[in-house]
């Protein structure tokens, strides 16, 4: 029996998370019998338009999922639902966000690929907002945010923002940051001399088995001409959580080779279908990923396996490496958006490589306010990083500390640069190093 049969049987009851994906075209009635457990509701993938007026009568409910459905404007019922910490309703055809559909204890909100031109000058009151998504939108200003002092992860790729607000360089916990594909200033596009790369045929590679799929793309194994197997990701050319994959393609270009840097071979130019496709290096399989992404309850903090621990060494190791390609990606006016443990492959002795550019995005190298602001915010990301591989040391340099202190201090023009950090870990250098 499907879910939707048992839910209407009653054979659900006090279950606390609900997913429901069967082409509905109406909140089904039924599920106000679980309202004294209900916690999350996922009605995601259906053809509804609207939800009940009376949605509060859901009083334990913290998430709701109304993605890729047919909603035209955020129902301002869900603002009367107090409990609800996480809201999402992506790749709808939302133009309209009332700000009384604004939860007081809003946590996390997604409306990537919507159609919203404005937001609600409320949306600056919701001063809980740790993750705020709004990628894939006709955006061409914002409200006053400045107000958010918990934000932390901010996505605002492909708006059609002329510039980023001042605001953004006063966050004091501000993170992650996207903002590719607007129309911002000539510096913040992708350079006009991008960095060269080799053309490889399509008709050189022979695809293999899929290594892994993101929101970007998909990744498989293959082999070249002379059986040298690398590693293909083929773009789905969609908006993503992040972003743009063809942003993401440049980013990646642009940063070149690096010794922790996953190697970038080529770009696919001639696909058949015109699919966009880069060519990487086969990452030996012994590197495994240092952590998951965030849950529904951490928000922006990273899943680490609960066993792992790390010597003193593989800490300071991967601490240095993480500095050195924050280092090298912002000389060359990248900021990568996405610095998290999630992103980066290590093996037990430290060695480390950063991945995934789908946040990445381009300022000018002129020394000015906006490249030392954009620096310093993802230097905050790396202290977070930073302070997470501490956590699993028996025993961390208390020069460690006190610089992921530094790199997580509320003022954002406080922190250290990458450059300051590379010196700092140098001279905490393990003996053994």
């Amino acid at each position: 029996m499907d879910t939707l049969a048992r839910l209407e049987a009653g054979q659900l009851a006090g279950i606390t998370r609900l997913d429901l994906s069967c082409g509905l075209t109406e909140f089904p009635q039924a599920i106000f019998g679980l309202a004294d457990s209900l916690q999350v509701l996922n009605l995601s993938g259906n053809a509804l338009s609207s939800l009940p007026a009376d949605l509060h009568r859901l009083h334990k409910l913290q998430v709701l999922f109304c993605s890729d459905n047919r909603f035209t404007e955020l129902p301002a019922c869900i603002g009367q639902c107090h409990s609800l910490r996480m809201v999402g309703f992506k790749a709808n055809r939302i133009e309209h966000v009332p700000a009384e559909a604004l939860p007081p204890r809003l946590r996390w909100l997604i409306l990537t690929d919507n159609c919203i031109s404005q937001l609600p000058e409320a949306l600056g009151d919701c001063t809980e907002m740790q993750k705020l998504m709004l990628a894939g939108n006709r955006l061409s200003a914002l409200p006053d945010l400045s107000r958010l002092e918990r934000l932390e992860l901010l996505r605002l790729s492909i708006n059609a923002l002329p510039t980023l607000p001042a605001w953004l360089l006063r966050l004091p916990r501000l993170a992650w940051l996207a903002y590719a594909g607007n129309p911002l200033p000539a510096g913040f596009n992708t350079p006009e001399q991008q960095a060269p790369s080799a053309a490889i045929g399509w008709s050189q590679l022979r695809l293999q088995e899929v290594l892994g799929q993101g929101a970007s793309g998909v990744i498989h194994k293959a082999l070249r001409e002379d059986d040298h197997a690398v590693a293909v990701k083929l773009y789905k050319g969609e908006v993503t959580s992040d972003g743009s994959p063809l942003n993401e393609m440049s980013a990646c270009l642009q940063a070149g080779l690096h010794d922790h840097l996953i190697a970038l071979e080529g770009r696919v130019h001639d696909h058949p279908e015109g699919i966009q496709a880069l060519v990487m290096a086969l990452i030996d399989p012994a590197y495994l990923n240092l952590a998951g992404p965030p849950s529904l309850a951490s928000c922006t903090r990273d899943v680490y396996p609960e066993a792992l621990r790390l010597s003193p060494l593989a800490a300071w190791r991967m601490a240095a490496a993480l500095a050195s390609v924050g280092a090298h990606l912002h000389s060359l006016g990248i900021n990568h958006g996405d610095l998290y443990a999630h992103n980066v492959l290590y093996q037990a002795d430290g060695h480390c490589l950063l991945g995934d550019f789908g946040a990445a995005a381009f300022y000018p190298l002129d020394g000015g306010e906006w490249a030392r602001g954009l620096e310093r915010i993802e230097v905050r990301a790396y202290g977070i990083l930073l302070g997470e591989l501490l956590e699993r040391c028996d025993s961390a340099d208390e020069r460690l500390r006190a610089l992921q202190e530094r790199c997580t201090q509320p003022t954002v023009t406080a922190r250290p640069s990458f450059a300051e950090v590379l010196t700092a870990l140098d001279e905490a250098r393990p003996a053994a190093a």
